[in-house]
């Protein structure tokens, strides 16, 4: 928590090595600085600084590596984020897998601004801004050459609009997290592990793509475990979580935000989902990578 009256700094180090480098709505260089904008944002910071670190290939073309430029630059711009330093290498060919990109941002914590994954509390209700899945699905369709009745974008955006609207009217809000490696699957479980609190989802309350829903029937994928790079996960008191989907519906990025589940007293460090015809399952952790390489 920020002394009270001052503001207090936050960073965060990612690092992205998604394939392939361009993806529909997105490549390697937006997703760099989107990721870690919402890194701090999650974290209740406003971002405000970038370092920026690449790991180029031997042999990279030079308008692949303009076009990523390019990208980084426009993707700086619309977070509202100065790009201060950064540092290329050249590795070896076949090292890098076309490029690698390191951030680490920096942002500020107004006063009194106290957001914690410890913080769930039983009969909290738990918000997504929108859609799960579409990042890690668009990827493996380009990578895959997989043809899909409807086209089918990354959400790869920054966020810290809409958190900072969903604070503004909500400023108790528990816990927030961005559903990345893992899904919304390992965003819950951390949060029910460090609460000692359960959750319990509703799957026909959790907001689905079809072009989605299909993919992961066709390879085997659950939705819960694909990574988003454009979604907030938020832990909110029951008075105001409407409230809170309403300030975010009134946004594109959260047009289609929902209460999908509740914070229980029941089954501590678990999450589960009741689903479409009554039965309920545990939602674990994921173990290893269902999909590699898209974040």
């Amino acid at each position: 928590m920020s002394p009270p009256g001052k503001n207090s700094g936050c960073t965060t180090t990612d690092s992205f090595v998604v394939q392939p480098l361009f993806f529909p709505g997105g490549d390697i260089g937006s997703l760099a600085v989107y990721g870690t904008v919402n890194d701090l944002a999650v974290g209740g910071a406003v971002p405000r600084f970038l370092s920026l670190a690449l790991i180029i290939e031997e042999g990279l073309a030079i308008e692949t590596l303009r076009r990523v430029a390019k990208s980084i630059r426009a993707a700086c711009s619309r977070s509202g984020v100065r790009l201060v330093t950064g540092d290329t290498k050249v590795v070896e060919r076949g090292k890098a897998d076309g490029l690698f990109i390191t951030t680490t941002g920096v942002g500020v914590v107004p006063p009194g601004r106290d957001l914690s994954a410890g913080k769930a509390r039983a009969g909290d209700r738990v918000v997504v801004s929108g859609p799960i899945g579409d990042h890690g699905i668009a990827v493996l369709s380009k990578r895959e050459g997989l043809e899909l009745e409807t086209e089918l974008v990354s959400d790869s955006a920054p966020v810290h609009g809409l958190v900072l609207a969903a604070l503004e009217v909500e400023p108790e809000i528990r816990c927030l997290r961005d559903p990345t490696r893992g899904g919304l699957s390992s965003a819950l479980n951390e949060i029910a592990r460090a609460s000692h609190v359960g959750i319990r989802l509703d799957e026909r309350a959790i907001p689905v793509r079809p072009a989605v829903r299909g993919a992961c029937e066709l390879f085997g994928f659950d939705p819960l475990y694909v990574a988003c790079e454009g979604r907030v996960v938020a832990i909110v008191p029951p008075a105001s979580a409407d409230r809170v989907v309403e300030t975010m519906r009134a946004r594109e990025l959260g047009a289609d935000a929902a209460v999908i589940g509740e914070v229980v007293a029941e089954h501590p460090g678990i999450v589960t989902e009741r689903s479409v015809i009554g039965g309920e399952r545990v939602v674990a952790l994921l173990s290893g990578e269902q999909l590699p390489r898209i974040c």
